[in-house]
């Protein structure tokens, strides 16, 4: 269900001035560099064949001190190792993954990103104002698991889901919508990049834009085309995709918005308290009509 203009004119404004706030997100060409290469042809729905129109990485150079020195990009790749790939195997949780994804949890509500979002929520009475009761709410949100395959056990979070990936009856490639994964995985030769996909009025991506469409094998199960954020900090995106949760009660939310020079539909699924998926789409550039 798509929203009015005149919340996603609301949000815009929000997005925005998360996007300001976010001090933690890495600068392109200085922090970071990519490899756009070639554009990223058609695969057939079912198929895990596609032409490899970049053979080298999409990720030249990453700069790690930083990862590992910001808090909450630390606290954020402890997460990455703490899930079972594909759906239908129940996940474990060990008492040392908990501790994980709560110190995740209070290192992003301490930053000014997700501070002017509890703010927002509160104010829109979504979230409690009590910042313990908002981290547990947070919780739920990200970490809670449910079954996403209904013939297993709790097999999934939401937090799994779009920032670490899954596969679906080891034939798919599903959420993965983080960068700082697919660097990990591309370094570590799990995901091969394909190419990128253009926007919707053909534009060619730019090495500093800091959202696009790729297509990419992830050990050896190809996705298409997968949009995501690119350097952006793990607190901007979960500030984001939190607000337009909770902001909604259908099983699906799209809003379209204009989020620094992007304009984008950002979609976000529901299961119950927690998020199914949510991930970006990114729009024409010509599209101004907000």
């Amino acid at each position: 269900m798509a929203r009015s203009n005149k919340a996603d004119q609301e949000l815009t404004e929000v997005f925005n001035q998360l996007w300001a706030l976010d001090s933690n997100r890495l600068k392109p060409g200085i922090d970071y560099i990519i490899s756009l290469q070639g554009k990223a042809g058609y695969v057939a729905p079912g198929s895990n064949s596609a032409r490899d129109r970049a053979h080298a990485p999409l990720f030249t150079y990453v700069n790690e001190e930083k990862l590992k020195s910001i808090e909450t990009y630390a606290h954020f790749i402890n997460l990455l190792d703490n899930y079972e790939m594909s759906t239908g195997v129940s996940e474990t949780v060990t008492a040392e993954e908990l501790q994980e994804n709560r110190l995740f949890i209070d290192a992003i509500v301490k930053t000014d990103v997700m501070k002017c979002a509890h703010k927002y929520l509160v104010r829109k009475r979504q979230s409690p104002s009590d910042p313990a009761q908002f981290k547990r709410q947070l919780y739920d949100i990200w970490f809670k698991l449910y079954h996403r395959d209904r013939n297993g056990g709790e097999d999934s979070c939401g937090f799994e889901h779009v920032f670490v990936g899954e596969t679906k009856y080891n034939q798919e490639v599903t959420g993965l919508h983080n960068w700082v994964q697919f660097y990990l995985q591309e370094k570590h030769g799990h995901v091969d990049y394909k190419g990128y996909k253009a926007r919707q009025n053909k534009d060619t991506p730019d090495e500093d834009d800091h959202v696009l469409s790729l297509q990419f094998s992830w050990k050896g199960l190809v996705k298409p085309v997968g949009c995501s954020f690119i350097g952006v900090s793990p607190e901007f995106e979960v500030a984001l995709f939190t607000i337009i949760f909770l902001m909604s009660t259908e099983k699906m939310t799209s809003v379209v918005v204009k989020v620094d020079e992007y304009v984008l539909e950002l979609v976000v699924y529901r299961c119950g308290r927690s998020i199914a998926t949510s991930y970006p789409k990114l729009l024409s550039s010509n599209n101004r009509d907000l």
